[in-house]
């Protein structure tokens, strides 16, 4: 209610005649600030030095209260035409600013206290995008007896506002002051609720619902549907959709939306599925809710279905339906259809071409995804998203980053789904620089850090070899979720803290925190790096036995590289063989690996046949092959093998390594003389491999897959992609900075040791992450044994 001092300070009451008669004025022209008009049409105390007059073009006080006045008529005579002049007036009003000189005119000519205008102008304020409800409340205690329908005006304001406290209040106001609900008084009220505002206070409108008998009204009834799906709790929705005596096209419409914003996709389809069956004809806003289940769903067959809809019920294409269309077929892999339609539109929006940009990229055709990129004439976040996603499926990580920093030069804010998708990017290329610069600019920029983008400040960092890092992110993080202690787990485990993983993992168990069959590999990993084999053994028979979880392929495998590496292959052969599921590749990878470390031909050759007729084109298996083969000695059966491959066509995969150097990635592979600084390169491996031998360093060439002189074999290996990528970090950073590099293959006895040799020698700490592990040389560490070489497995996402 409008307090009687509402600008402060002492005043004088007057009456609405006696302002009448001593209301200054300039001219009859000039209109009554809104403020001051609304005071007199409803008599209330009034302080007379603040009373101001403005123009038809401004609505700031021109002058004070001793400007000379002209006397107002006692008597306002309204016509009838003077009325009706009002309402165009209105219809044609377009912002708060004209209502307010409106409403000035209405008091001057005495038309204010017509209901009809008084209503006109109070739902001008409730409904309009421009609408002030402050406003709107003054004008609504102005009328003397409001009916419901003025009510539920206001009760409508504040539901297109999401104020469901305020709704509640008028609500409550309105039946102290005897006025009855009416069937329109509970949607609006219903309108208001929004998700996380104003629940109980929904169950309370449900339960006056019930209570004053209006539970079977339809548009009550569709409003309990809406709000309900609204707020998540679709077992409500469903029962009262079930009880509804009568059910239009809204009700299902109702049910169908809620089901997908619960993301229960599958329920939304067969909602539609009933409608069918009871004849119930769906519009187009039913389509694009079932066409988006639809594409959820991947579900093709029943999207034609759909479809088929747009012909069979005579529904007229928009563009909102055909971009459902076009989202349907490109999400389900139809990219032929999805093209042929997006061709056909006569009109297109940035959800159109998103569509088409996230089919391509889900498609793995991410080039055809940027063709359609670079062609939006307008790209929202959501857009640079998809595009950053898509190269990020395509694990081209580089590129994901590069459309991330174009993204920053369109000064498009991301948010923080984008900000997880370039974490993930930065995770798989060791891209620490850039890691730490996104979690500065989150922190800058307040972008909510929420459990999913927590977690992937936990992967980033622990996949940079930044446990210290991720620990820090685990400990500050209030909410915590079963991915967020499994993340950290696995980052301890890859990073070769064992023991602290295991430590984690009884603390997640402690607080109640069920684990998943991704937390049991990062456990078993952490058993693995740490050689404890009986310990691996009990937590993989309590797998089943106390949490629940069947043990899957990467479990077994996780079993046989344990035990392969402890030297137990007998042991490793006999979890294969009691397997329940047959063995895939990497089970038999694993063994392999096992084979490789202990010299072992014989298991080897086994693991090898296994492995070559689930992937005959897999040329590591011929050279893991090869490096027991040369490990042993036998050069002749490497030989054979490379022959084989040749006559084969089967090429070996190209080792690269990467490094990050001030925000920027450079790559190199073995022999690579393509880098801007090659001859600073090389000549500092020249140096390095002085230095390293003077300290001690022998290089290991029992990996090198050629019989020739071991002079030659020491050229081959120095050549290796990693030894570049430190020779490049040595001469590209400061003396005391931490050189990281991801190798794509797994790194080599001799890059192994070499790494650990110049941590020594150059006082400097090199981690090396290879697809099998990270390799971390600290010289202020007590040295770490390779003989074993307790290698830890890299986790990949599931």
């Amino acid at each position: 209610m409008l307090r009687s001092n509402y600008w402060g300070g002492n005043t004088v009451a007057l009456s609405f005649e006696t302002l009448k008669e001593n209301v200054p004025m300039t001219h009859v022209g000039h209109q009554l600030d809104a403020r001051t008009t609304l005071c007199i049409s409803r008599g209330i105390n009034w302080r007379p030095h603040t009373l101001s007059w403005c123009s038809n073009t401004s609505m700031r006080p021109s002058f004070l209260f001793n400007t000379p006045t002209v006397t107002l008529s006692k008597t306002v005579m309204i016509s009838m035409a003077s009325l009706t002049s009002t309402f165009p007036s209105l219809e044609n009003c377009q912002s708060m600013t004209h209502l307010k000189q409106i409403h000035s005119q209405l008091i001057i000519n005495g038309a204010i206290n017509n209901p009809i205008v008084q209503t006109r102008l109070i739902a001008f304020c409730c409904t309009h995008n421009t609408g002030d409800m402050d406003y709107a409340r003054d004008l609504f205690d102005a009328v003397r007896d409001p009916n419901v329908y003025v009510w539920n005006t206001m009760i409508r304001g504040h539901a297109r506002r999401n104020s469901p406290i305020n709704a509640a209040s008028l609500y409550v106001e309105m039946l102290e002051r005897g006025v009855k609900p009416d069937d329109y008084t509970f949607p609006f009220l219903l309108k208001s609720i929004v998700p996380g505002i104003g629940f109980d206070l929904g169950r309370e409108f449900h339960g006056q619902i019930l209570k004053l008998g209006f539970d079977s009204n339809v548009f009550v009834q569709n409003a309990l549907i809406h709000m309900y799906a609204l707020i998540g709790e679709m077992g409500v929705a469903r029962k009262v959709f079930d009880k509804c005596t009568k059910r239009d096209v809204v009700s299902w419409n109702a049910m169908i939306s809620g089901y997908n914003k619960v993301k229960r996709f599958e329920e939304a389809a067969m909602v539609f599925v009933e409608m069918e069956r009871e004849r119930i004809g769906p519009t187009a806003v039913t389509l694009v809710s079932v066409l988006s289940a639809c594409a959820k769903l991947k579900d093709l067959e029943m999207g034609k279905r759909v479809h088929r809809c747009v012909e069979d019920y005579g529904i007229e294409l928009n563009l909102i339906l055909e971009n459902a269309l076009v989202d349907m077929y490109a999400a389900c892999g139809e990219m032929g259809v999805a093209v042929e339609m997006f061709r056909k539109m006569n009109a297109r929006d940035v959800i159109t071409w998103t569509a088409m940009v996230t089919g391509f990229a889900n498609a793995g055709q991410v080039d055809q995804a940027r063709e359609y990129f670079d062609e939006m004439p307008e790209r929202d976040k959501i857009s640079w998203t998809s595009m950053t996603d898509g190269y990020l499926r395509a694990n081209r990580f580089k590129e994901a980053l590069d459309v991330f920093r174009e993204m920053q030069a369109a000064n498009i804010r991301p948010d923080g789904y984008t900000m997880v998708s370039i974490l993930r990017a930065c995770a798989h290329l060791g891209a620490l620089e850039v890691g730490e610069w996104i979690r500065c600019y989150i922190d800058k920029n307040k972008i909510r850090r929420d459990v999913v983008l927590g977690n992937a400040l936990i992967d980033m960092y622990s996949k940079c070899g930044n446990v210290e890092s991720a620990r820090k992110i685990f400990e500050q993080m209030v909410q915590k979720d079963k991915f967020t202690w499994t993340a950290m787990i696995v980052g301890l485990a890859v990073n070769g803290h064992g023991e602290e993983a295991l430590d984690l993992f009884t603390e997640m168990l402690e607080a109640s925190i069920a684990p998943d069959d991704v937390t049991f590999i990062g456990v078993l990993s952490a058993c693995t790096h740490g050689g404890m084999v009986e310990k691996g053994r009990q937590i993989f028979s309590k797998m089943t036995i106390h949490h629940g979880i069947e043990p899957n392929m990467a479990h077994y495998g996780c079993m046989v590289d344990l035990l392969g590496r402890a030297g137990q292959l007998k042991e490793a052969r006999e979890v294969i063989q009691n397997m329940p599921m047959k063995p895939n590749s990497i089970v038999w990878g694993a063994l392999l690996g096992g084979c490789r470390i202990r010299k072992n031909a014989e298991v080897a050759e086994i693991a090898v046949k296994k492995l070559l007729n689930l992937e005959p084109e897999n040329g590591s298996v011929y050279l893991l092959l090869s490096n027991v083969y040369a490990a042993c000695n036998r050069w002749k059966d490497v030989r054979k093998i490379r022959e084989l491959m040749m006559i084969k066509g089967i090429k070996k995969i190209p080792g690269c390594s990467l490094i990050e150097m001030n925000g920027v990635i450079h790559e190199f592979v073995a022999g690579d003389v393509s880098h801007s600084q090659s001859v600073e390169i090389y000549s500092k491996l020249e140096e390095m491999a002085q230095d390293l031998k003077l300290a001690g360093y022998q290089p290991d060439t029992s990996e090198v897959l050629l019989d020739i002189g071991e002079e030659e074999k020491e050229t081959a290996i120095y050549q290796h992609s990693e030894k570049l990528a430190i020779a490049f970090g040595l001469i590209s950073s400061g003396p005391k900075a931490t050189i990281r590099i991801v190798k794509n293959l797994r790194m080599c006895n001799d890059c192994h040791r070499m790494a650990k040799a110049v941590s020594s020698v150059y006082n400097r700490e090199v981690i090396v992450r290879d697809r099998t592990r990270f390799t971390t040389s600290d010289m202020a560490l007590v040295p770490v044994k390779i003989i074993g070489d307790k290698i830890l497995p890299f986790i990949e996402e599931h």
